[in-house]
């Protein structure tokens, strides 16, 4: 990998506390046009591995449903990083996105 997640423009950055939260979270970001953004999104998140996994995990299969059910395009990459001693970072962006912005 020539660069870190964390370098991509934010087009929008969410705080997530619990697990509940990600399915509207994941339909803010079909709403919001995925593909048409130019940058990623960022979710914080929470350092304590389960619910962290069980974040990740719903807002992934969250967002694949919703472009798939916009019929938007799903080619959707994605990091998960250290963001701080207590929060995780998640970064979504669109790989078409990604070209566009020469990484």
């Amino acid at each position: 990998m020539e660069f870190h997640p964390s370098q991509l423009p934010v087009a929008q950055s969410f705080e997530i506390v619990d697990e509940r939260k990600a399915t509207e979270l994941a339909g803010q970001m079909v709403k919001l046009g995925f593909a048409l953004q130019k940058g990623a999104f960022k979710v914080i998140m929470t350092k304590e591995q389960k619910v962290a996994k069980k974040i990740g995990f719903t807002i992934m299969n969250e967002l694949n449903f919703g472009l798939r059910k916009t019929k938007q395009e799903r080619d959707v990459r994605y990091w998960i990083y250290s963001h701080d001693a207590d929060h995780y970072a998640m970064v979504l962006i669109s790989s078409k996105v990604m070209q566009e912005l020469g990484f």
